[in-house]
């Protein structure tokens, strides 16, 4: 029989249990230099765009077995939040930016603090956590004469769907300010609401790419909301997809009408009125990495040269002119990485005594990586 639960209060059986995060809400106001080095708990409300539009895996199988979803104030957070305070009252054309950096030190989770920082302060907000499923092939596409790029309807239709589930109090103040022209339907007329707009792509999946499109455009042109577009897995945009033509040839990304329409706003030819657009590199999915033209179009070595046998497509220069570049920082302050230690040491997540030495331990063996300190250093002390 199972043991009373009166008995189950004994503190032998409390020990292991997992502790609750006592920690500050991760909000605007709380990104000071006081808080520097800081854990914080992020909101998640249910129209949170983190809950809606998901998180990079590794993010979010690490939410998972905490608690509750959890970040760290770093000095590079406070970076971001004043650039995108500038952004709020200017063209994204002024505000264009990639995260760069070592792998694992955080630029996911920089960009995750940028949405919540957003939402917090009520911007309009679409956020792309795994850009790879737009070239990966995982979504049906079909040639489109008319625009000669391959639609991607099925990708476009959840984009929609999401975008209008974190931002629909916005679109719903908000009109079309001309008549937008809808496939195999009558014009949208002047003074609709942006949310009945989306609807529209909604209720036909087939248009949804062009409400997509159209929507964003509208978007551009109003100024009583900032926008956000935020998109990780930055690389992934400017390489060869899995998806072929008819002659089963690779397509570029640019022949694919969402990666296109990101890349617009990322290189400045489609703008905000008010907002930025930030990218995130990423290293996790090694089939879509970096390569050799992107870094040199983003001069990330430019002390390096280009071998003159490396063709750079103009199309991946003309979509990444004028973009700035933001390096986190490619290790964690000590004050940093104690914060995380304690964060999962009350989730039990460590199967060694948590005590200094082991901290120490740890940090130094991950070279102060954020990645490799959580994932081959806290998570791995399980002792044989």
């Amino acid at each position: 029989m199972p043991m009373p639960v009166g008995q189950l209060q004994n503190p032998i059986f409390r020990d292991q249990r997992v502790e609750e995060l006592n920690l500050a809400t991760f909000y605007p106001a709380a990104l000071t230099e006081h808080n520097l080095g800081q854990a914080m708990v992020l909101p998640m409300p249910e129209n949170a765009p983190a809950r809606v539009f998901g998180v990079p895996r590794n993010i979010l199988v690490e939410y998972r077995m905490l608690t509750k979803p959890v970040t760290v104030v770093r000095d590079v957070s406070l970076i971001v939040a004043d650039k995108l305070q500038a952004a709020s009252q200017e063209s994204s054309e002024k505000h264009r930016m990639v995260f760069t950096g070592m792998k694992g030190n955080g630029k996911s989770s920089l960009l995750l603090q940028a949405v919540e920082f957003a939402r917090s302060n009520r911007w309009i907000i679409m956020y792309i956590p795994r850009a790879v499923d737009l070239v990966n092939s995982t979504t049906h596409y079909t040639y489109d004469l008319r625009t000669q790029t391959y639609l991607q309807p099925v990708f476009a239709y959840q984009t929609l769907q999401r975008f209008k589930t974190v931002n629909l109090s916005a679109l719903q103040s908000l009109t079309t300010e001309k008549v937008i022209e809808v496939e195999n339907r009558s014009p949208v007329p002047v003074g609709t609401k942006l949310a009945d707009l989306a609807d529209i792509g909604l209720n036909d999946q087939a248009v949804a790419p062009t409400v997509l499109s159209a929507l964003m455009e509208a978007l551009g042109a109003q100024t009583q909301y900032p926008v956000l577009l935020a998109i990780d897995d930055f690389q992934a945009l400017f390489t060869n997809t899995t998806y072929r033509d008819p002659h089963f040839a690779m397509l570029k990304s640019w022949h694919l009408s969402m990666p296109r329409l990101l890349m617009e706003y990322a290189g400045g030819e489609k703008t905000f009125a008010r907002g930025a657009v930030l990218g995130a590199l990423s290293s996790t999915n090694t089939a879509f990495k970096l390569n050799a033209q992107l870094g040199h179009a983003l001069k990330l070595q430019p002390w390096k040269k280009p071998s003159p046998y490396l063709k750079i497509p103009p199309e991946i220069l003309r979509y990444t002119k004028g973009i700035e570049r933001l390096r986190v920082p490619d290790r964690l302050q000590v004050n940093e990485a104690a914060s995380i230690f304690e964060v999962w040491s009350k989730t039990k997540a460590l199967h060694t005594h948590a005590d200094d030495g082991l901290f120490m331990a740890k940090y130094t063996e991950a070279s102060g990586n954020a990645r490799d300190f959580v994932w081959k250093g806290l998570l791995a002390t399980l002792e044989t």
